[in-house]
């Protein structure tokens, strides 16, 4: 396998706090701050009983959206 290959994500898959904080290079307080409901630009996630989730695709749809200054 080659490891400079770029990593290829599931859309589907359910990323933990500390997945997403990889993916976007982001500490994981960062990740938390992001789900606060007061949070402008809150990161699409969700609880399952203590730990949060958020689906890939989700989080990919909002960099798109980060990137080029849309709000929802």
């Amino acid at each position: 396998m080659n490891s400079s290959a770029p990593h290829v994500l599931d859309p589907c898959a359910l990323l933990s706090v500390e997945e997403v904080a990889e993916l976007l290079n982001v500490p994981v307080s960062w990740v938390y701050e992001r789900t606060r409901r007061r949070s402008l630009d809150r990161i699409p996630g969700f609880r399952l009983g203590k730990y949060w989730r958020f689906r890939a695709a989700d989080v990919l749809a909002w960099l798109d959206r980060q990137r080029t200054g849309e709000r929802r």
